[in-house]
């Protein structure tokens, strides 16, 4: 390296350059000219060529000019322009530094526009192609201007948010900053631009993007793989953004979620979680159908495999398209018991991850604070009921992206962006599932409305863009989804709202009780009796939980955030108590406040126990807010009583492993194609009894056999009667209740021929080839049954009995 630094000037000019022994000499003539003329203004300055290792006469060009000002400095090899404009800038004593390319495909007469920037406080003035103002003269290939483009977009969501071009080669800093900037890089090629911009975002130096004339230069030194070793380093760059803190709270989340589905996680295909009930069977196959409307390419809004002939209409179903698709090839590759799990492992983990995201972004800035914060809004006691069955109430990660976005259209700063992405998030969040979509919008209005009504200029201000926002979010999303909601309230198959019984909702004791699956306080008694089954123990936060949040809400009052997040929890818990409530202890029952919203579209299918779901976000960030604050506080006593008073709350809820068993195994007759004799074009198999909520294993028979046979009956949601009122399951014909009700029973009625012409008649409606009877509780009486519907005896075959409806037809 030649050259040495020998006093201070007002302005530096960096010049990486690599072989350009024919442009360069222009560029200096330029450049001096235009300095020399401009003294009065910039003035004393010097010129410092950054050669990368050239293997032409670049470093001669420099050193014949025989000027002290321009100077040169010289790698040994070629690495990078990042390198280059590391060594140039060290070289460097200008109170000001500008880099500009070779090229000058910006004007040297730009400086001037930033020089103004800077002189107005900014620290660094970078010249953009992409703000109003700017001007270009001669464009580049339509597919580099794309790339270019799509490069900036992929920029400003990982490392420098707000800037839009951050590639123009043209940029003015403040000296001293830009030394440091540079010093602290790594990167050796085209992304140091994005490394010393995202340094000086992150010490919140001021940026301010000028716009300049601009013109497209031949000869230049950016080919085709330089946009992957962009993307290579914009990887990099992310990567080594992570704080170690945050790393290690996602490896914990993910060790949680594996701990927490331990029994079925290392064998999907042979384990089973009892408490999902049937679930597990219906989504394991709706993961399998969605896969296989993937590679047939069938409309995935409906399925005549299971509910024959009728169908299912899948989008009036929540079969989480925006995640069944996409895990479609691992489902094809490795079932849909591995796609299954691994999905719910995974989204419960991501869930949790993106709470922390939210609370360490918008709630408070100790990581520790947030991270527990996060872990109550994922794992808490609902959360954990719904991880044994619904995915749709697992995988939530979208649901504080959402928060966020909204929240970024309250500030009003980029109203139309934020609104796009805002209707793109939500869309998706339509095919991952519209009940949580709805239980996050009335969280959302709980707390805009208190905290509205506590800081009436934060509302103020914030009204005009977030309804502005949200009316381009409408607009960006109801193209996108009006379709698939067409067909889920008007398509076939589609039902008109779906009751779950008189009162859904939850006893006042289920807020203060402990769930089945709390390690340490659980009990499965208590929780059964004050819940729909194990996987709707909606609330069950415990009553030291419930103390802890009181003693923070009032401790911490004064806060607006407060104010909102405890009425927000307070307003959710009593809306889930349904539209009547019984008080304990007595026979006095009471309206609740669900009664109001029972009877409007949407509402109507919610089971509103559900809402006390949004008290689990609610309580994690109260709790984060707590710790913020005990961690600024210096009195050691009140340190230790506060975490104490979170152990204690925390611990007896802290949830246990779900139970798992081995999985009841499939018949031969179905894992061997046995079947395939018996089922021909256009029939279907007809398990004794028909499959519905209460036994769906005949879904499981399906998936192993690779779908490839029809099931009339099944587990799912559907239309009943004229009036296509929901019910769950396929709408009932005499004999698969005849059938059912043997099943549980073992009691046979007295079979005429009434009954066989009935049976007769109902086997034709389903197209039966074949009726097949599984071991099982009462299957003496259930083959006695079928024997005397079909007249003669079934055959003993691959581990079932079979009836084969086409002998004596």
């Amino acid at each position: 390296m030649s050259g040495t630094v020998t006093r201070v000037v007002d302005l530096s000019v960096v010049i990486p350059a690599y072989n350009e022994q024919e442009r360069l000499g222009p560029t200096l003539d330029a450049v001096t000219e235009y300095l020399s003329e401009s003294e009065s203004r910039f003035g004393e300055w010097e010129i410092v060529v950054a050669d990368d290792g050239s293997t032409d006469g670049t470093g001669d060009v420099v050193t014949a000019r025989r000027d002290p000002r321009v100077r040169l400095v010289s790698g040994e090899r070629n690495r990078g322009k990042g390198h280059a404009l590391r060594l140039g800038v060290a070289a460097t004593s200008g109170r000001r530094v500008l880099v500009t390319d070779a090229d000058l495909a910006a004007p040297i007469e730009e400086l001037q526009r930033l020089d103004k920037a800077v002189s107005e406080g900014n620290t660094a003035a970078i010249g953009s192609r992409s703000v109003p103002g700017a001007t270009i003269e001669s464009r580049q290939h339509p597919v580099r201007e794309l790339l270019g483009r799509a490069g900036n977009v992929l920029i400003r969501r990982i490392a420098v948010p707000g800037i839009r071009d951050t590639q123009c080669g043209f940029k003015l800093f403040e000296g001293d900053r830009a030394r440091e900037a540079f010093a602290a890089s790594r990167l050796n090629g085209w992304g140091i631009d994005v490394e010393v911009l995202q340094h000086f975002h992150r010490a919140d130096w001021a940026i301010a993007e000028v716009p300049v004339r601009w013109s497209h230069q031949p000869g230049s030194k950016v080919g085709p793989l330089d946009y992957g070793r962009v993307l290579a380093e914009l990887a990099r760059l992310k990567a080594r953004s992570l704080r170690p803190a945050d790393l290690f709270a996602v490896l914990l989340f993910v060790l949680m979620a594996v701990t927490l589905y331990s029994g079925r996680f290392f064998d999907p295909g042979h384990r089973y979680l009892p408490d999902s009930l049937q679930d597990q069977n219906q989504w394991e196959w709706f993961f399998a159908v969605a896969a296989d409307s993937v590679a047939h390419f069938h409309n995935p809004l409906f399925t005549d495999l299971q509910g024959f002939p009728d169908g299912v209409n899948l989008m009036a179903n929540t079969v989480m398209l925006g995640l069944s698709v996409p895990f479609a090839p691992l489902t094809l590759a490795f079932g849909p018991a591995v796609a299954l799990s691994l999905c719910m492992t995974l989204g419960l983990a991501a869930t949790a991850a993106a709470w922390y995201w939210l609370i360490a972004k918008r709630v408070v800035r100790q990581r520790a604070a947030a991270f527990t914060g996060a872990l109550l809004a994922a794992f808490a006691p609902p959360m954990v009921s719904h991880a044994n069955a619904h995915p749709n109430f697992v995988i939530l990660f979208m649901i504080p992206l959402i928060l966020d976005r909204v929240l970024r259209l309250a500030e009003g700063e980029r109203v139309r962006r934020d609104g796009v992405v805002l209707g793109l998030m939500t869309a998706y969040q339509v095919f991952l599932g519209e009940e949580p979509l709805l239980l996050a919008a009335i969280g959302m209005a709980l707390f805009a409305v208190t905290y509205g009504l506590v800081r009436r200029d934060v509302a103020r201000a914030a009204w005009r863009p977030l309804v502005r926002g949200l009316l381009i979010g409408g607009a960006v999303c109801l193209p996108i989804v009006a379709y698939p909601l067409y067909w889920q309230f008007a398509g076939p198959q589609s039902y008109q709202g779906i009751s779950h019984g008189d009162n859904a909702g939850n006893s006042p004791l289920s807020l203060v009780a402990f769930a089945e699956r709390s390690l340490v306080a659980g009990n499965a008694e208590v929780a059964n009796a004050l819940s729909l089954n194990p996987t709707e123990q909606n609330a069950f936060y415990g009553w030291p939980l419930v103390l802890l949040a009181f003693a923070i809400a009032v401790r911490l009052w004064e806060q607006a955030l407060v104010k909102a997040l405890a009425v927000t929890a307070v307003g959710a818990a009593l809306l889930s108590l349904g539209p009547k409530f019984r008080l304990p202890l007595t026979q006095t029952v009471y309206p609740g406040p669900w009664a109001l919203l029972a009877r409007l579209p949407l509402f109507d299918s919610v089971i509103e126990g559900r809402v006390a779901m949004i008290c689990a976000p609610a309580l994690g960030m109260l709790l984060a807010v707590a710790l913020g604050r005990l961690a600024a506080t210096r009195r050691v006593s009140t340190v230790y009583g506060g975490l104490l008073a979170v152990s204690l709350a925390l611990l007896p809820i802290v949830p246990a492993p779900l139970k798992a068993v081995d999985r009841v195994p499939v018949p031969a007759f179905i894992t061997d194609g046995m079947w395939k004799p018996y089922v021909r074009d256009g029939e279907s198999l007809v398990p004794v009894p028909l499959p519905d909520p209460g036994d769906a294993e005949a879904l499981h028979w399906q998936t192993a056999a690779h779908l490839g046979f029809k099931l009339p009956g099944g587990y799912f949601n559907g239309p009943y009667g004229p009036d296509h009122v929901g019910i769950y399951g396929a709408s009932p014909r005499i004999t698969s209740n005849m059938l059912r009700d043997v099943g549980y029973t073992g009691v046979v009625p007295p079979i005429d021929k009434a009954w066989q012409a009935q049976a007769r008649q109902d086997f034709a409606y389903w197209h039966a080839g074949v009726l097949v009877l599984a071991p099982q509780q009462n299957d003496g009486p259930l083959r006695e049954a079928v024997t005397k519907l079909v007249g003669r005896p079934g055959k003993w075959t691959g581990g079932v009995w079979v009836w084969d409806l086409h002998e004596g037809s």
